[in-house]
């Protein structure tokens, strides 16, 4: 992957020398010798999405097909940097839309999740970036997008909840006009709905 034009390694690498010695810690001792370096080009990875686009994700994967049924890629992994605390939240998401005359590559869909993921984010903005996205680019009749994730801010500080997930969901045109094209949505990402 190429070096992004606005990081500069050895300066974040500079910084977290300086947090490792904020921190008490002996930037020197064998075992972190190598560790801002390490952590400047795992931060680099973690947060790669700035460096995308839409339309570099999409690369013109993008079909005119009379298709007009419900489109749903579930179970999307995903990894993200809570930019409240720097700590990460990951989960699962679920993307659906009703084509109107395009239809996209089916990995798109799952890079599209990973570019918005691969920013500092909150969960409920990156839900609706990854629908408004979607949205602009077909054209579609309808898109809905639900996320289901955990927060370490949540889990390894503060109320220290292990359990807790959190769901967003964003639905745009017919998923937020009829009810029921929601409601089937729900039931397909849930696995109620196959046959």
């Amino acid at each position: 992957m190429p070096e992004p034009a606005n990081l500069n390694l050895q300066a974040l690498a500079d910084l977290y020398r300086r947090l490792l010695i904020e921190i008490g810690e002996d930037p020197e001792r064998a075992a972190l010798k190598r560790t801002p370096m390490r952590a400047a080009a795992a931060l680099r990875e973690m947060t790669r999405g700035y460096d995308q686009t839409v339309a570099t994700v999409l690369n013109g994967a993008i079909f005119s097909e009379e298709f007009d049924d419900m489109v749903i890629v579930r179970d999307i992994e995903f990894y993200s940097l809570c930019e409240h605390h720097l700590v990460p939240f990951f989960g699962r998401a679920h993307v659906g839309y009703l084509p109107k005359g395009k239809i996209v590559g089916l990995s798109k869909i799952a890079r599209l999740v990973e570019m918005f993921s691969r920013r500092l984010q909150v969960q409920e903005r990156m839900t609706h970036e990854i629908a408004h996205a979607l949205n602009d680019t077909l054209e579609p009749r309808g898109v809905a997008v639900m996320i289901e994730a955990q927060h370490l801010c949540m889990m390894m500080r503060g109320v220290e909840k292990q359990s807790a997930k959190m769901v967003t969901s964003a639905v745009l045109g017919l998923f937020r006009d009829r009810p029921a094209t929601r409601q089937e949505f729900i039931d397909l990402i849930r696995g109620n709905g196959a046959r």
